[in-house]
């Protein structure tokens, strides 16, 4: 069952309007206390995006936004409903091989703290997903110094993360996402330690490349940010409430 779902989201496909990239269908997520019981985060949750759609999803603190985005990005296993994944069942896949397989070749993440390997170049930071997704040496680093240079960062390949501004380091961090050419970008709060400017300035980053196809899910707690999206999700207590 896992290869079939696997082989099937791997495999090319000619683009299909009527599917969505993402559905999900009364989707739910709890984590359970040693006691055993059981603390509801995520509830009831309807969702459908399209490919090439940027969709910002906001909420007060605790409300269960970059939860329900980790649950996107498999790093947390839904408790219960239906994910569908370019219209193929994703629901009940858990097994660590599988799920990294799918994200390493499907989804791109961004993150408010950068996540860079301090020790590392930034070139090697940028290269690194290559290693995960079997990409040859010399080909993954040709492919996170091209990416750098579109990035205009092509004369910080060889500086350590530690040697660059925020903005910067979060554009490094969005080489990295897209090393591997994932049709889907997850972004936690991808803005939350920049200045005004600089959040300007990745901004108009992610607008681009959602003008180039990317399917971009963002969460974010400023208005003047989500504004950029094609339209914002907005999440209370584990609900989404529009």
């Amino acid at each position: 069952m896992l290869k079939k779902i696997l082989s099937s989201l791997t495999r090319k496909k000619p683009p299909i309007r009527s599917v969505p990239i993402i559905e999900l269908t009364d989707l739910a997520k709890s984590y359970y206390l040693s006691t055993g019981e059981e603390i509801p985060v995520l509830r009831d949750i309807d969702l459908v995006i399209q490919k090439s759609e940027f969709v910002a999803l906001m909420g007060e603190s605790g409300s269960g936004k970059s939860t329900l985005l980790n649950v996107i990005g498999f790093l947390h296993f839904l408790t219960g409903g239906q994910y569908l994944l370019e219209g193929e069942d994703v629901s009940e896949l858990r097994d660590d091989e599988s799920l990294s397989y799918i994200r390493n070749r499907k989804i791109g993440f961004i993150f408010q703290q950068f996540h860079l390997l301090p020790r590392l170049s930034v070139l090697e930071n940028v290269a690194l997903p290559g290693i995960y997704s079997g990409q040859w040496s010399d080909e993954r680093f040709e492919r996170a110094r091209s990416l750098l240079e579109r990035l205009g960062l092509s004369d910080k390949v060889a500086s350590l993360p530690g040697e660059l501004s925020g903005g910067q380091q979060q554009r490094v961090a969005i080489a990295r996402a897209l090393m591997n050419n994932p049709e889907i970008l997850l972004a936690d709060e991808p803005t939350g330690n920049l200045d005004s400017a600089t959040t300007e300035e990745i901004m108009k980053l992610l607008v681009e490349l959602h003008k180039q196809g990317k399917t971009i899910i963002m969460v974010t707690h400023a208005p003047d940010v989500a504004s950029r999206a094609d339209r914002i999700v907005r999440l209370r207590d584990g609900r989404v409430v529009n």
